[in-house]
């Protein structure tokens, strides 16, 4: 692309004047007042490029001028610029301009997607767009695009997924940033978007697609053209896939190392396929078992069996269990023994159910629990104690455990806990301990200085 395409993109998108360049100097001449200032951490970048620059200008007598600083250098400087700022560099002299394509420096984009009206965020302006459609769609391999809660974002972004019909993507993300927009996309033009990349790409090895209206044709699109690569796949609250489209990704996709997915595509089927011997080894596997109206919705229980296969087989395996439930719908849950490393609870949870964690979940790693109620948890954490010898992160939100109860719960479990963050109000003073003398107790045992929360850290 000739150096005045890249002038006008810069123009239009930044409303400033190209910076002219002489040796040892650098200068920019803008409209009507300075840049923007940016955060400490750009300026330091900024400056880093700028006194590397230098530098190489005065080290090197042969240069007559910065336009004849060796390609590579200026690609070194370049990435460590962000966007806009390479955007302004590229219009110095033609030959930045050719640096400002080199293929390097659009292996990696983030399309920003935002409607003016509904969101304070810039967007990715559409010269630019249309620029790395028609000149640098090969060159992506790591791609995201963040949307706002807009409907128009989330379907411009299949606008653009659409067009990338020569792609080589690797990891592919499609991310809302507010409420789930992709949702309110139609969805046969998701599923189109989606499914160009699929097919093209062939190389895919990581995508996150949670909360879009992705379906089961189109997981077994991904699989025809990708399952010697796939390696993590993210799709949380996508209600139009079933057990028998993931069971399809498991069967297939001998590579993959991580999978998040909702609770109710998990089956015993599933878990016996990523059991298979055909499978290399999977690291971490997230659950999401979500409620949003009591009693409407059916839990069905995973055998212990199948359970058993999984960390036979892997070991090594997270899973990883985030639950967002009412009281009465625990009860399909960890009634057997269960092989969770880490749980989080986002809603109230029982004194009785916290007590089955402590007799059947033995390979617990992390705890996290937001509100339980006022009844005290002192019984329930020292079983978790004593039988979760894995424990090493715990976190309690508006729940009561006595200051005795705590100081036990942590002696039991030692310097192990590398993360324990618990709310003051949490801790219900005693005959043995005040709040004044439970933070020397705490960090005694822990080896380290120990202050309870001001506010939740999670």
């Amino acid at each position: 692309m000739a150096a005045a395409t890249t002038v006008n993109y810069y123009t239009n998108y930044s409303g400033s004047r190209p910076c002219r360049m002489k040796r040892g100097r650098l200068s920019i001449k803008p409209d009507s007042e300075v840049l923007p200032i940016c955060d400490g951490a750009v300026k330091r970048r900024r400056s880093a490029a700028v006194g590397f620059l230098c530098s190489q200008s005065q080290q090197h007598d042969s240069v007559e001028d910065w336009g004849n600083l060796p390609h590579h250098v200026v690609l070194h400087i370049f990435q460590y610029l962000s966007l806009v700022d390479r955007a302004r560099a590229s219009s110095v002299c033609r030959p930045w301009n050719d640096v400002f394509h080199i293929p390097d420096l659009w292996r990696r984009f983030e399309f920003e997607l935002n409607q003016p009206a509904t969101s304070y965020l810039k967007s990715t302006h559409p010269d630019l767009i249309q620029q790395i459609i028609k000149r640098h769609a090969q060159h992506l391999q790591y791609v995201s695009f963040k949307v706002d809660s807009c409907t128009e974002s989330a379907e411009a972004a299949c606008d653009i997924l659409s067009q990338l019909v020569n792609c080589t993507i690797k990891t592919l993300g499609l991310i809302s940033t507010a409420r789930p927009s992709f949702m309110n996309v139609s969805q046969s033009h998701f599923v189109s978007a989606l499914t160009v990349v699929f097919v093209n790409s062939k190389s895919l090895s990581s995508i996150k697609i949670d909360d879009t209206p992705v379906d089961d044709p189109s997981l077994k699109v991904l699989v025809a053209n990708n399952s010697d690569t796939l390696k993590l796949l993210k799709m949380s609250s996508c209600p139009h896939v079933s057990p028998a489209g993931i069971l399809c990704v498991a069967d297939q996709c001998h590579g993959l190392r991580e999978l998040a997915l909702n609770y109710h595509l998990l089956s015993d089927e599933l878990l016996l396929a990523l059991s298979s011997e055909k499978h290399v080894h999977l690291e971490h596997l997230r659950i999401d078992v979500v409620s949003e109206n009591p009693g409407q919705t059916q839990f069905h229980t995973i055998k212990k069996s199948s359970w058993d296969a999984v960390v036979h087989h892997s070991p090594k395996v997270n899973i990883v269990m985030y639950f967002f439930l009412y009281e009465e719908e625990f009860d399909p849950f960890f009634c057997e023994q269960t092989p969770v490393t880490h749980l989080y609870f986002g809603r109230a949870v029982s004194k009785e159910m916290l007590g089955r964690i402590g007799l059947n979940c033995p390979r617990l790693v992390e705890l996290v629990v937001c509100a339980n109620g006022l009844e005290p948890l002192d019984e329930e954490l020292i079983r978790i104690a004593e039988r979760c010898k894995n424990l090493t992160a715990i976190g309690l939100g508006e729940c009561e455990v006595t200051c005795s109860g705590f100081i036990e719960f942590v002696k039991m479990c030692g310097s192990r806990l590398t993360q324990l963050s618990i709310m003051e109000e949490v801790l219900v003073p005693d005959n043995s301990y005040s709040l004044e003398q439970i933070h020397n107790e705490v960090s005694k045992y822990l080896g380290r200085m120990w202050f309870p929360d001001m506010m939740p850290t999670w």
